[in-house]
């Protein structure tokens, strides 16, 4: 060779050296482009999202981790949430002895309650086995009441009352006897950041919910706040306080009052709590694309799979009576709207699978990943976890596997996911 063909060969050399780096520019400017709308690395996609989808602030994501919440997220391994061992379930299995007492506004004021440490979630390598058999709970005893004051009915009876509308496990329970009927002119003010339920004894015996309804007269009433939320578990100084406040209301009414010990009643619901905070995991997937795509061809796509827009701002899929499967909201969790998705470009979107509040996991996270699978392919979108790393076919068994294991452990307390019970624990 001449040395004319020396130098085309070596600049053509340059040439492809020179695209190869400019290529490898432009996938580093990419990824961290999307990093940043995703956050670090290390964090869930959804940090910052004001959807109240996970337990205390928790997140799960791609590396099946706990997701989005309206606190600061805690991100989790999927090593770090499995359930905690035999030894540390059979330390939380305490026999539980329930005392009931009668207290006064005044005795309530008299001593106040002491804040309760929160338990702390510790991980285990196997599954609860027999953690939730409770001790049956003695009968809690009314304070003394004068011959002439003889309520109508037995608050002591009243706490034996199998009533449907609460679950002694996380209702903290008061129970008020009238001493003559009356109407319910208003319900009380109960202000707490947890919800609580009214049901009230009619004059033929029957329980129903209570509710201020003219010439419908009550001969007691029973009050339940709801302990255990995705706000956590109340505190003695909660308790307490709603004490005092069902103690208030009892005497307007001229009525003796039975309140759940609250020693008691904590023992109890301490290890609900600590596998309700375990297991309300939300499983997010992440589909991006390396040039944006229109709102309108987004929005197109994710309906004709059978996504509604809801007015919170997000795509919700319905199950086949009406209710929200899973969920589709962008990577900077700002709301979709009609006229922003008519107009403006998305890099991508997350779809999110709740594992409380899908029934039967197993078959739905299939649905769930056939529907992404559709998704990616209509809009020529990228399957990736929180570190823009495409999703394997391993990881797709080992989430199905941690949903199914965490299905399990609700179904072990009787908690159906999906069910009336779990949208109560879970919102």
């Amino acid at each position: 060779m001449n040395d004319s063909v020396w130098i085309v060969l070596a600049l053509g050399a340059a040439v492809i050296l020179a695209v190869l780096v400019y290529n490898m520019y432009q996938e580093n400017q990419y990824r961290k482009q999307v990093r940043e709308q995703f956050g670090h690395a290390n964090k869930d996609a959804l940090l910052d999202s004001e959807i109240h989808s996970v337990r205390d602030g928790q997140s799960a994501a791609t590396t099946a981790t706990p997701a989005a919440a309206p606190k600061p997220v805690r991100e989790t391994n999927l090593a770090d949430l499995t359930p905690p061992t035999a030894a540390d379930a059979a330390a939380n299995e305490a026999a539980v002895n329930e005392v009931a007492i009668t207290e006064t506004a005044e005795t309530l004021s008299a001593e106040p309650a002491t804040e309760a440490a929160e338990p702390v979630l510790q991980p285990e390598a196997t599954p609860l086995a027999n953690a939730f058999q409770f001790i049956k709970r003695h009968k809690p005893q009314p304070a003394p009441v004068a011959a002439d004051k003889k309520p109508l009915l037995d608050v002591q009876d009243m706490a034996q009352q199998p009533l449907p509308w609460f679950d002694a496990r996380f209702d903290y329970l008061a129970y008020i006897g009238l001493h003559e009927p009356q109407e319910l002119h208003a319900l009380p003010r109960l202000s707490s950041r947890h919800r609580f339920r009214m049901v009230g004894c009619t004059m033929d015996n029957r329980f129903q919910v209570a509710e201020p309804i003219p010439s419908v007269y009550y001969q007691g009433f029973v009050v339940g706040l709801q302990a255990i939320s995705r706000s956590g578990l109340a505190g003695q100084d909660e308790l307490a306080q709603f004490g005092e406040q069902v103690s208030r209301f009892a005497e307007g009414m001229n009525g003796t009052l039975l309140l759940t010990d609250v020693d008691a009643f904590l023992a109890l619901a301490r290890p609900l709590d600590e596998l309700c905070a375990r297991v309300d995991q939300t499983i997010a997937i992440h589909l991006v694309s390396r040039n944006n795509i229109s709102g309108t061809e987004l929005r197109a796509a994710v309906e004709s799979e059978g996504f509604e827009l809801s007015h919170d701002g997000a795509f919700y899929f319905p199950n086949e009576r009406g209710e929200p499967l899973f969920s589709i909201v962008t990577l900077d969790n700002t709301p979709f709207t009609a006229t922003l998705l008519s107009t403006q470009t998305y890099r991508g979107f997350s779809m999110l699978f709740d594992v409380v509040h899908v029934p039967n996991g197993e078959k739905h996270f299939n649905q769930f990943m056939d529907l992404a699978v559709k998704l990616s392919s209509k809009l020529g979108l990228d399957l990736v976890n929180d570190k823009l790393e495409e999703l394997s076919t391993q990881w797709l068994k080992e989430v199905r596997r941690y949903v199914v294991e965490r299905q399990g452990e609700m179904k072990q307390v009787d908690i159906e996911p999906g069910s009336e019970l779990a949208q109560r624990l879970f919102s």
